[in-house]
């Protein structure tokens, strides 16, 4: 039986070696190449099988010659090196296999951190970026931004698309499931699709918690079930006071409300308002197409009240004009819960309607004039074409004699409840 060779080499050895393999013992061996380029390998021997590790870039290695002063091993600190790895085969260990499974664990740490910093928004858009062109209409590619802007990205749009959950998919669309069964349901679908094109692009794994046979179906009705027909609106004579009601209570949302009320607006584009689209001086609201359902900028003449409100709330010093408890835009359900507590059997949206309908009973403006107000597009096209203008002189007087109504119930001069000390209160 050959004797086995014990720290056969030395320094001198180490330093003058020809090109070849040179065996230390142990397992350790010096590699020279023709080149002179020299490294250190440990052999090995594991279930029958010889291996040969290097020992150059290996963990262990990096240890010991930060602060060295050299790049490369010493024979003493090979031998160093040589021994971790003979007790780890000595223990079973696959010093080779150890290296892979941690090479794969550092390269999994690298993407989970790179996946982290991609957001929900991030993959929305780029989706539409890439798919919008080959959509039939741009008309299309506006309901995508706006539904997401609207409903989805004030709940998850800055969240990490990988930590996506189920929770966050119903408390976007469990707000308006039953009242805007349509518009749900193709959020719903639009998250869907994000989800998955996001896991395609490998930044999430698992089930898709949008999807809707097996999973949503099991916990939200069926669009079949659900009541059709228009919102429940308060009829316009009622209008009042319901004003009288919200005026009394110190909470954002009840401003926000009567907002949404003076100005015929709907919940996502007054919760989604920032003060960059508010000129107060001019008393104009200007919303931008990306935020509008038509996908057309609207601008919005605002009623002394509505000015008395916006500056109200300015003193919140909220980058959105109506902050809810975090600083952000208020809830898409704050409105619609103050209704509730306020024992109203009707909806925000329904308020919309009640405007439509004073319009159209006590003034004696052009069907046309109403529309704008509601910035509802133009049927006829041919009539469409001949305008261009919005109306806006008109619709402002509109607006002043709506309010006006609304404050029919209210004597004197309205106060405005401050709300120091409850900013971002969504409750009312």
């Amino acid at each position: 039986m050959p004797k086995k060779l014990s720290n056969a080499l030395d320094a001198k050895t180490v330093k003058y070696a020809k090109p070849g393999r040179h065996v230390d013992g142990g397992g350790l061996h010096l590699l020279v190449k023709k080149s002179g380029a020299r490294s250190w390998v440990f052999r090995y021997m594991l279930k029958g099988k010889s291996r040969d590790l290097g020992l150059s870039r290996c963990s262990e290695a990096t240890a010991i010659l930060q602060g060295a002063g050299h790049d490369e091993l010493t024979l003493a600190q090979a031998r160093d090196v040589a021994t971790i790895y003979r007790l780890k085969v000595k223990a079973g260990i696959d010093p080779i296999a150890e290296r892979e499974d941690l090479a794969i664990a550092k390269a999994a740490e690298v993407q989970a951190q790179k996946i982290a910093k991609v957001r929900f928004k991030d993959v929305a858009e780029a989706y539409i970026d890439a798919n919008g062109d080959s959509w039939k209409n741009s008309k299309h590619r506006q309901q995508w931004k706006n539904s997401l802007a609207t409903y989805v990205y004030p709940i998850m749009g800055d969240l990490a698309v990988s930590d996506i959950e189920t929770s966050h998919v119903l408390a976007a669309i469990e707000p308006i499931w039953k009242d805007k069964a349509e518009t749900a349901s193709r959020v719903r679908g639009r998250i869907e699709t994000v989800l998955d094109a996001a896991k395609v692009r490998e930044y999430r794994t698992g089930e898709n918690p949008a999807r809707w046979r097996g999973h949503l179906s099991l916990i939200l009705p069926t669009r079949t079930k659900l009541s059709r027909g228009h919102h429940k609106a308060e009829p316009y004579l009622s209008v009042p006071q319901i004003i009288t009601q919200l005026r009394s209570r110190r909470a954002v949302a009840a401003l926000a409300l009567e907002f949404t009320i003076l100005t015929a607006a709907r919940t996502g584009e007054v919760i989604g308002a920032t003060w960059n689209e508010i000129d107060i001086d001019r008393a104009v609201w200007t919303i931008s197409a990306e935020r509008m359902k038509a996908g057309r900028e609207h601008r919005v003449p605002l009623s002394k009240r509505a000015i008395e409100i916006l500056q109200n709330v300015k003193m919140l010093n909220a980058s959105h004009v109506f902050s809810g408890n975090k600083g952000g835009p208020l809830s898409q359900m704050a409105m619609s819960m103050l209704l509730r507590r306020m024992k109203t059997d009707v909806t925000v949206h329904g308020f919309r309607s009640s405007f439509r309908d004073w319009a159209a009973e006590c003034t004696g403006y052009p069907h046309e004039v109403c529309e704008m107000a509601l910035a509802h597009t133009i049927g006829n096209k041919a009539e469409a074409a001949y305008r261009r203008g919005d109306l806006f002189e008109k619709r402002r007087r509109l607006m002043d004699e709506w309010a006006e109504h609304c404050n029919a119930q209210i004597s004197g001069t309205a106060e405005v409840v401050p709300l120091r000390g409850i900013a971002g209160s969504d409750h009312g």
